[in-house]
């Protein structure tokens, strides 16, 4: 029988920054509370990161959205950044160069 409540594993450990590895719920709600700084805890990456947690060791909620909550939280001062290299127009992922006859012709089959 799979463990319950704070004793729940992640499908796979999440790695910190550090080196280190959060395996269960617990590990992470821990994480949370020591490692971000006070004045973050009322941060929306942070506060959703220990809601998700929290539901999925009381309330047996999914462990994805815990999962996602806390690589937010631990990921919260990374910025995105645009690369307008990494896919360009055209290179077979786009729509460009279907016609439309052979479009509505399949849609028309499904």
């Amino acid at each position: 029988m799979a463990p319950k409540g704070w004793k729940r594993r992640f499908d796979e450990p999440i790695k910190l920054p550090g080196g280190g590895k959060l395996f269960t719920l617990k590990d992470a709600i821990a994480w949370l509370a020591k490692e971000i700084p006070q004045s973050e805890h009322g941060t929306k990456e942070v506060q959703t990161a220990a809601r998700c947690v929290t539901e999925a060791a009381e309330n047996d909620g999914p462990m994805i959205y815990a999962r996602i909550g806390v690589m937010q939280a631990i990921n919260r001062h990374v910025v995105r950044v645009f690369n307008p290299d990494r896919k360009r127009i055209g290179d077979g992922g786009s729509w460009q160069g279907i016609n439309r006859r052979d479009l509505t012709f399949s849609l028309s089959i499904i």
